[in-house]
């Protein structure tokens, strides 16, 4: 009996899992490219949210009622970047099944998690901050993206369906705990605000270090799952053109469900969309939804486009999807020295303000950070040339480290970075 994949027959004798394996060398390639360019664009978007954390005035990008159109969209388009980073982590796990032993994955996603939790803490910490004192640790996508890990490495040796099932629960239903969040007089814990309620909760861990909560990890531990689960469709055994069906038929679906569930406004955000000052800003109120954790809505927003997005990717290749692409084959690389950079270029503004480091070190109301005051920062059109100078900077830098991993894969630390 033979069986047919996308690149042909598995010749009758022949060992199944080694064919498949080849099959995957072979014929992986542009499906691998489609989740790399994709990868590469948000976190070419992402390092634009954290420009303008660095360089503009305004604090409060989707307060309707300051904001204006340019800059909630300058705010409101990262938003897609933490979800479809987390969701595609979970693709590239399921992808790395198919070439380990579910021993070894679990060993490895542990591992793998544990020393991302440790850099959230110590490397990215010191980024956004540049305090070597750690008087502020800040638990954000990378806390995330290790817990996930972590867990799902525990769970991976569990059936796919099993998986499945409860990646859907977690999404689906975790905005069900906003109801008793809600309540009057509901105050959250640290674990609950680990779980799912934290938004920049503070908790102290001595009397002069603090941990900030961004990223509670449950909803985001359900988004990595679904991933995982979505990987399959990367396998050799779906073409390209049943693979692109499938996921242009889940993408249009996740869109249309956020349409009709935001339209009801009774479940899957804690805040209710409401009518403006006008049609736009209503329809602004409509699109803007919870992050801090990701709710129902907020991840059928943005995770239904990504669908489409890989689909379209999969036709789709050119010289910008091939720039972009760089930056999603290091995506964590990217990640810890835009960061730097961005906050080094600030470090460097802000003394030629004519500002002192001993004044740097001394945190201002609402400015967390060394080297950044309230009172110094700068327009959009700012914030968008600082943003596209740290991308085009970093491209080199990355196509180096790319081609590098890729010819060093033997080196086993390589896949911790």
């Amino acid at each position: 009996m033979r069986k047919e994949n996308e690149a042909g027959f598995i010749p009758h004798g022949a060992n199944p899992q080694a064919t498949i394996l080849q099959t995957a060398i072979l014929t992986n390639k542009r499906r691998i490219e489609s989740i790399d360019i994709l990868r590469g664009l948000v976190m070419v978007i992402m390092a634009l949210d954290h420009a303008r954390d660095y360089f503009h005035t305004a604090d409060a990008p989707l307060d309707l009622t300051t904001t204006t159109t340019f800059l909630f969209f300058t705010r409101w388009i990262t938003h897609y970047c933490a979800p479809i980073f987390v969701f595609l982590s979970g693709t590239s796990i399921y992808l790395q099944s198919l070439r380990k032993t579910k021993k070894m994955l679990q060993s490895f996603l542990i591992k793998r998690g544990l020393w991302l939790i440790f850099v959230e803490a110590v490397i990215i910490s010191f980024a956004w901050t540049f305090n070597p004192n750690y008087n502020l640790i800040i638990f954000q996508v990378i806390w995330a993206i290790g817990i996930s890990m972590v867990l799902l490495g525990l769970l991976i040796r569990l059936p796919y369906n099993f998986i499945l099932v409860l990646g859907l629960l977690i999404v689906f239903g975790h905005n069900l705990l906003d109801f008793p969040e809600a309540a009057p007089g509901f105050k959250a814990g640290f674990w609950w605000d680990l779980f799912h309620h934290g938004n920049f909760a503070m908790y102290p861990i001595t009397q002069n270090h603090i941990l900030v909560i961004l990223y509670p990890f449950v909803s985001w531990t359900g988004l990595m799952m679904l991933g995982y689960c979505t990987g399959k469709f990367f396998s050799p055994n779906y073409s390209v053109e049943r693979r692109r069906k499938i996921l242009i038929r889940i993408g249009v679906a996740l869109v249309l469900f956020f349409i009709a569930l935001r339209f009801a406004n009774v479940y899957g955000n804690p805040e209710q969309w409401s009518s403006q000052k006008n049609a736009w800003f209503t329809v602004l109120s409509f699109i803007n939804v919870h992050k801090y954790p990701p709710s129902l809505l907020y991840m059928c927003m943005t995770i239904g486009p990504a669908f489409l997005l890989l689909a379209f990717f999969e036709k789709v290749q050119n010289g910008f999807t091939e720039k972009v692409r760089i930056y999603g084959r290091v995506p964590f690389f990217y990640y810890v020295l835009h960061l730097y950079l961005l906050h080094l270029i600030s470090a460097v503004v802000y003394l030629a303000h004519g500002h002192t480091i001993a004044q740097a070190t001394i945190l201002g109301p609402g400015v967390p950070f060394y080297f950044l005051t309230a009172n110094d920062g700068y327009s959009l059109f700012i914030v968008y040339i600082v943003w596209i100078s740290v991308v085009i900077a970093l491209y080199p830098v990355c196509k180096w480290y790319n081609n590098y991993k890729t010819n060093h894969r033997e080196k086993w630390w390589l896949s911790y970075l």
